[in-house]
C-alpha cells in the first residue's frame, strides 16, 4: 500500500496532471489532501489502474479527502506557454482552489516553481509553501495518486464531451493522445481548435494550417 504522508503531522497536499503528452484537449491537475489515517488498498497511479477502478477511486476520493480540486490549462495556454509550465499553473491553479492552510506539497515528477499560497483576501502568501517533488509520486504517495486519478478522470470526461463536436478524431477513446487513429484523422480533416499547434501534429512534416 502506498504511504499516506511525507511529513507527518502537516497538512499535505499531493498534486499531479493529467495529459501532458496529447496532441489535443487542455492539461488538467488536481491537488488533495487526505487524513492522515487515510488507508485504501486499491489506490495507485491511474496509469496502472482500469477506467472502472479509476472512476470507483474517483467516489472514494471525493468523499473522504479533507480537501480536493481540479484545475486546467488550455491548448491556447498550452501554445503559449509550454507544456511543462502548464501542467505546473494548472496544479497551482488546483491549490488556489483548495486555499491556504496547506504547509506541504508533494508534486509528482522532478519539476516545480515556488506556490505562494493565495489567501481568502486574495493576496499571496509573502514565502512559497515548502514542496517536494517526487519521481514516480503517484506509485509513492497517496495524495499524489489521488490527484492523479482526479485528474486523469476529469480530463477523460472533458475529452468524451469534446468528441460529441469533433467526431472524427475519436478523443472518446484515444483522450487525445497521439493513437496512429488519431493522428490519421488530423492528416485527412486537419486540426480542430482544441489541438496543441506547437506540438507536431503529424510525425512527419510540420503543419502549418489555419482554422
Amino acid at each position: 500500500m502506498l504511504r499516506v504522508f511525507h511529513t507527518a503531522g502537516l497538512v499535505e497536499a499531493g498534486c499531479d496532471e493529467a495529459g501532458r503528452g496529447c496532441l489535443a484537449g487542455p492539461v488538467f491537475a488536481a491537488a488533495v489532501v487526505l487524513p492522515q489515517d487515510f488507508s485504501c488498498e486499491e489506490l495507485n497511479d491511474s496509469k496502472q489502474l482500469t477506467e472502472r477502478q479509476r472512476y470507483a477511486l474517483r467516489e472514494v476520493i471525493e468523499r473522504d479527502a479533507l480537501r480536493w480540486a481540479v484545475a486546467e490549462c488550455s491548448p491556447a495556454e498550452i501554445d503559449r506557454m509550454n507544456i511543462l509550465r502548464c501542467s505546473i499553473l494548472a496544479m497551482q491553479r488546483a491549490l488556489d482552489q483548495i486555499g491556504d492552510g496547506v504547509e506541504h506539497i508533494l508534486v509528482d515528477g522532478n519539476r516545480w516553481a515556488p506556490y505562494h499560497a493565495l489567501r481568502a483576501d486574495g493576496s499571496r502568501a509573502d514565502q512559497p509553501t515548502p514542496a517536494d517533488t517526487v519521481v514516480k509520486g503517484d506509485a509513492t504517495y497517496m495524495s499524489i495518486a489521488a490527484a492523479s486519478v482526479l485528474a486523469k478522470t476529469y480530463r477523460d470526461d472533458r475529452m468524451k464531451q469534446l468528441a460529441h463536436d469533433f467526431p472524427h478524431y475519436g478523443w472518446d477513446k484515444n483522450m487525445g493522445y497521439p493513437s496512429k487513429a488519431h493522428r490519421e484523422a488530423i492528416r485527412q480533416y486537419g486540426p480542430t481548435p482544441h489541438h496543441r499547434m506547437t506540438f507536431r501534429l503529424l510525425p512527419e512534416e510540420q503543419l502549418l494550417l489555419d482554422f
